[in-house]
């Protein structure tokens, strides 16, 4: 079959600042990224190397302000940036999202010093960051988390276990919520813990579906000591920096939902145009044209949603409602689309030899993580008719 080589998307950018950014992300994506992904997702193993590349390219802390280390970008763009990096491979895209989610606490909360003293070594010295909020018995029910944060004069002792944390055991840094008071919402605090400190462990990475090359693991905390001036905002205001960050962190799991979706649709065009049966190329075939037609058509109104969410953010305006839409549609396009690749490629679909089942097995995940599908559903109602009664 001849090679078709996918067309970049034609992105609209606000600057050539942003299109000269797109074409770097490009360049580094066919370079250094999309060559090993599939031996290295097979392989199980951690691309460390290519994010100290994009932290010196300055890729890993985009959104954020040039005083502290970061682009100066506006989420309109970094999350294109996101979508790039995710098609080449999710495991590096996922990762600079979460990344970006681990430092967003900080950016947003921290005090002045806090953010002098931390923030250029998180957002552009190679330092890889975590987010810790899920526990084993606490997933979508957040505000029951059990870690608890005890004070003991200047420092605070972190004692708890938290649960499916992307880069954990590898980070520099988590961004941990723990229980410093009541029950409930209102008694969870935020702090920045330092991935080597005493106490602190990261249990062997689960063994997953998808995403192998990137960890998922358990993260212990036994007896860790932080200092107070670790603490982020205000004691008892970490469930409301948590879901701040989550607004933002689902427009990241958007774009890269996308991105897989892009990278599935470019396969499944490609194989089309190459693979002929009674005569001809299978993209001739009416039924085929028509499934190619509607997974780009669900990619489009994707893209268009987490922009439309991103511009909103970026004139601080309300974006929470969109964010749950975007993350909730981009991640089902995703899903039906890598399944429809792997449908066009028929049995050739089904197998390791090429990426379409790597790409099926990677999006389902993207459902699941920072909120599943069915939580940003009871998100969006709730900004259509209000909470529920009790």
């Amino acid at each position: 079959m001849p090679d078709r080589a996918p067309q970049p998307v034609d992105r609209q950018l606000p600057t050539d600042e942003a299109r000269d950014l797109i074409s770097l992300v490009r360049d580094i994506a066919q370079r250094e990224i999309a060559p090993e992904a599939a031996a290295e997702e097979d392989a199980g193993r951690f691309p460390r190397e290519v994010f100290s590349l994009l932290s010196e390219a300055g890729l890993l802390g985009l959104p954020y302000d040039s005083e502290y280390g970061g682009g100066d970008q506006p989420y309109e763009v970094y999350l294109q940036v996101l979508e790039e990096l995710a098609a080449a491979r999710l495991t590096v895209g996922l990762g600079v999202s979460v990344h970006t989610l681990a430092s967003y606490a900080l950016a947003a909360y921290g005090t002045k010093q806090q953010q002098v003293e931390h923030l250029p070594a998180m957002l552009g010295g190679g330092l890889l960051g975590a987010y810790c909020l899920s526990e084993p018995a606490s997933g979508s029910d957040a505000a029951s988390l059990r870690t608890k944060a005890v004070r003991d004069g200047d420092e605070w002792v972190i004692t708890g276990t938290k649960a499916w944390i992307t880069h954990g055991g590898i980070a520099d840094f988590y961004t941990v919520m723990a229980r410093t008071g009541e029950e409930g919402p209102r008694g969870i605090t935020a702090f920045l813990v330092p991935g080597d400190a005493e106490g602190l462990s990261g249990a062997a990475p689960e063994k997953k579906m998808g995403l192998k090359g990137s960890p998922t693991a358990q993260v212990h905390f036994d007896g860790v000591r932080v200092s107070d001036d670790r603490r982020i905002g205000e004691e008892g205001q970490g469930f409301a920096i948590a879901l701040a960050s989550l607004d933002s962190g689902r427009l990241g799991i958007a774009a890269c939902a996308i991105g897989v979706a892009q990278a599935a649709l470019d396969e499944a065009v490609a194989y089309a145009a190459g693979r002929r049966q009674f005569g001809r190329p299978i993209a001739d075939f009416q039924g085929l044209r028509f499934m190619l037609a509607d997974m780009a058509t669900q990619i489009e109104a994707g893209r268009a949603l987490y922009l439309a969410a991103a511009r909103l953010r970026d004139a601080g305006l309300p974006f929470a409602k969109q964010a749950a839409m975007a993350k909730l549609h981009c991640t089902d396009t995703a899903m039906k689309v890598t399944t429809d690749a792997v449908q066009i490629l028929g049995g050739y679909g089904y197998t390791a030899d090429f990426p379409a089942e790597r790409y099926m097995r990677e999006a389902k995940v993207l459902q699941i993580v920072e909120g599943t599908n069915q939580i940003q559903r009871m998100v969006i109602a709730r900004h259509l008719a209000g909470p529920e009664t009790r």
